[in-house]
């Protein structure tokens, strides 16, 4: 390295320079001002020729240069360095980006220049102090068209977003879009109305149900995205109708029994046949499952229930059908939880129930006095053996089975009830909204056995769309999640958030309303308040006896239970005495 004067009109520009990029003219001005004020402070680096030559190469301060000679200096200090192997690209690379930041068209053109010479993008990028991910996304500039990267060397770039789906459009469709958005002189191009125009439906394989077989013969090739996260699978492709016709086909191959392919609606639900009823909790056996392709062309499935048909006056209709819409129209406040909401809170309670009644730790004592309240339930009829016609339900039956022996008699050990009566309680207890509730004796029970615990999580889009805004905002504030201007933002964000977590609504829980625990217990008072007539009714008044009674020696049986009188005989067809007699006895 050595320090000497030479005509600046002797030097040679460096075929190799990594701004390419013309200064602008007031900057120009301005070093060409320093120059001839007070010269060249800083010595252009230059080196010997390579090729043969007797001359000098610049290396660094073409701009400084050509000052010079628009100046008229005769001489200026230069300083001489050895040539590098790579003709000074990593060192002039370096230079510029340290003095003045290149533009990303500039950087792209170095980087390409460095990867021709043997660089990798790692030590690029651990040179330049760049990340990698940076160097690949200058590297889309490959596939941009050249009018657009002219826009882009004034400083006009588009987003990392809007970049990516311009460099992954073909020349021809960049060129038509070009043309059509072209911006003015001295206007910025408007990249998001390009990046749209020139924008294509990804599907991911990440997505995709189908088989290697199902691809191939669809024709659908995967492209790598990447600037992907690294984590996932990032292959997509464009071709969407060869995408969702491999994925129609997969279901109707793997459809399940009682299985059906639903479409989605103008909200993005799948739609349920006409009365059917969507079940949120684990699916029993007779519901079905339906299969459908979400907006991101995944996979979904949903399992509802159909109403069971029922004949009325010999014609076969479902239920629902009798009821007539209320033409009264009032407007009412919605509540905190919509009738949705609690169907889906019931089927979530039920599970929960039917599970700690299966698994949970219940003492013996416990059990028999949980069987006590599961017939007490609003869902339970038995038939009184007093009337000539019995029904028993079948279902029942299969749980008393197990309790006889072959013979026909009892014969049971302690595992053996416990196991009839968990399932006995299965069967009957319920907090099912409609028919099946059990009422207030299933919260009771679910909260004196920790059923909460089995609750599932509720933190999904199905349930917190159910929920009121001010609910919905005061859940927000219990989670520590940041609020969004828009409800719909908001439920995403808690969906999010209660990805990895587990959320039940305070709703949700079985501890009964005290109230109607107070109402169950007065029903203790009615019974005792019954005995005590039936007891005054037997004693008589004061205990005497009266004219007519078994105690009276000219009494006849016979004579008694004859009726004086026509009017007087009772009505033969009114069940109300002996429903009276029946509750009496049973008491």
């Amino acid at each position: 390295m050595k320090i000497m004067k030479l005509d600046p009109r002797a030097l040679k520009d460096n075929p190799d320079d990594a701004r390419r990029t013309k200064s602008t003219p007031q900057s120009d001005a301005l070093l060409l001002a320093t120059v001839k004020a007070v010269g060249v402070l800083q010595p252009p680096v230059v080196s010997p020729e390579t090729d043969g030559g007797n001359g000098y190469v610049i290396q660094a301060g073409h701009r400084r240069v050509r000052q010079a000679v628009a100046a008229g200096l005769e001489e200026i200090d230069i300083l001489v360095v050895e040539p590098a192997n790579d003709n000074g690209a990593m060192r002039s690379m370096i230079e510029n980006i340290a003095r003045e930041p290149l533009n990303p068209v500039d950087q792209w053109r170095g980087i390409e220049r460095l990867v021709a010479l043997g660089w990798t993008e790692e030590a690029i990028g651990v040179a330049l102090a760049l990340p990698v991910r940076q160097i690949r996304k200058l590297r889309l500039l490959a596939n941009v068209l050249p009018a657009m990267l002219d826009q882009m060397a004034k400083g006009d770039m588009p987003n990392e977003q809007q970049l990516r789906t311009i460099a992954a459009a073909s020349p021809a469709d960049q060129k038509e879009v070009w043309k059509a958005h072209k911006p003015k002189k001295g206007e910025t191009a408007q990249w998001w109305s390009i990046a749209n125009g020139l924008s294509k439906t990804r599907m991911y394989a990440r997505d995709a149900s189908f088989d290697d077989d199902l691809r191939q013969a669809y024709g659908i090739e995967w492209a790598e995205d990447l600037f992907g996260p690294a984590d996932e699978d990032n292959r997509f492709t464009t071709n969407v109708e060869a995408f969702l016709g491999a994925q129609q086909e997969w279901m109707t191959i793997n459809l399940p029994k009682k299985g059906a392919i639903v479409e989605l609606n103008n909200f993005g639900q799948p739609d349920l046949p006409r009365k059917a009823e969507r079940v949120y909790g684990k699916p029993g056996k007779g519901d079905h499952t339906g299969l459908f392709l979400d907006r991101t062309g995944k996979v979904q499935t949903v399992h509802y229930r159909m109403p069971q048909v029922k004949a009325v006056n010999g014609k076969t209709t479902a239920p629902g059908d009798d009821q007539v819409a209320d033409d009264v129209t009032a407007v009412k406040v919605r509540p905190d939880v919509t009738q949705k909401g609690q169907d889906m809170i019931g089927d979530f309670r039920t599970d929960a129930l039917h599970e700690a009644l299966g698994r949970a730790p219940i003492e013996d004592d416990m059990l028999m006095a949980l069987l006590v309240l599961a017939f007490a339930g609003h869902n339970v009829r038995v038939d009184s053996g007093a009337t000539d016609t019995v029904f028993g339900p079948k279902r029942f039956k299969r749980h008393a089975a197990r309790l006889f022996s072959e013979d026909g008699k009892l014969a049971f050990d302690m595992q053996t009830v416990r196991i009839a009566a968990r399932s006995m309680l299965i069967d009957v207890l319920s907090c099912r909204r409609g028919r099946s509730n059990s009422g207030v004796v299933s919260r009771i029970a679910g909260d004196a056995i920790g059923a909460d615990r089995y609750l599932p999580n509720m933190g999904s889009e199905d349930f917190l769309v159910c929920l009121s805004r001010q609910v919905l905002e005061a859940t927000v504030r219990e989670a520590n999640v940041s609020p969004r201007q828009k409800v719909r933002e908001t439920r995403s964000a808690l969906v999010d958030h209660f990805k990895e977590r587990h959320f039940v609504h305070s709703s949700a829980f079985f501890a009964p309303d005290p109230n109607d625990v107070a109402d169950l217990i007065t029903h203790a008072d009615m019974l005792d308040n019954e005995e005590l007539q039936v007891d005054g009714t037997q004693d008589g008044d004061g205990g005497g006896t009266s004219a007519g009674t078994p105690d009276d020696e000219d009494f006849d049986p016979a004579e008694e239970d004859m009726p004086d009188a026509v009017g007087d005989a009772p009505d033969a067809t009114d069940p109300a005495d002996d429903r009276d007699a029946y509750a009496i006895a049973a008491e």
